[in-house]
């Protein structure tokens, strides 16, 4: 699903469309990030503006934490951690993907570590430090060399979904100032 609209009737059906209905006393923008639409997992909106601003100014600042879960594929990863870090910008002739430009990309950096190793999989868990579109996606691809399972644009062995899914994410709530931490189960 949608974490906003898309262009198109038939796009209208999201994340943020839906909290309005469940939530119709919430004001603002609602959206304080995104998710891709083929990513499970955890998502923050926020029901009033001044949450949303300052929700949006954590995410903004590194305050906020967040890990998730995929599956990459191929022979088992021999090292057991590390850091990403590949600048990243829209490829203008084929969009939505994204590639790595030293020259005009925008900074992303992902740190990941192994939690298994399957038969011919390696469960890793990525904790992105800046939040690029596709970060995690192109960093596992062209970073570690080993696309996530599922990902069509970026050379990931075909599955019923991709396996990548926004596992964990803890922040400062508004108003309290009190750091709270959320999971969500991995499905896969």
């Amino acid at each position: 699903m949608l974490s906003v609209p898309g262009k198109g009737p038939e796009k209208t059906d999201c994340v943020a469309s839906r909290i309005r209905v469940m939530f119709p006393h919430a004001r603002g923008p609602l959206v304080v990030h995104r998710l891709d639409m083929e990513t499970s997992g955890l998502i923050v909106l926020a029901l009033d503006e001044s949450a949303q601003r300052d929700l949006s100014s954590q995410f903004e600042n590194r305050v906020v934490e967040k890990s998730y879960v995929a599956l990459l594929g191929g022979s088992p990863l021999a090292q057991g951690s590390g850091v990403v870090d590949l600048p990243l910008r829209p490829d203008i002739e084929n969009r939505p993907v994204q590639i790595v430009d030293h020259v005009h990309g925008r900074p992303a950096k992902t740190g990941w570590s192994v939690l298994a190793h399957e038969i011919d999989r390696t469960r890793v868990r990525f904790t992105p430090v800046t939040g690029r579109t596709h970060q995690l996606r192109v960093h596992a691809a062209a970073g570690i060399r080993r696309p996530i399972v599922g990902d069509a644009l970026y050379g990931g062995e075909p599955a019923e979904r991709l396996m990548l899914h926004a596992a964990e994410l803890s922040f400062l709530e508004p108003g309290t100032r009190r750091r709270v931490m959320y999971a969500s189960q991995v499905p896969f």
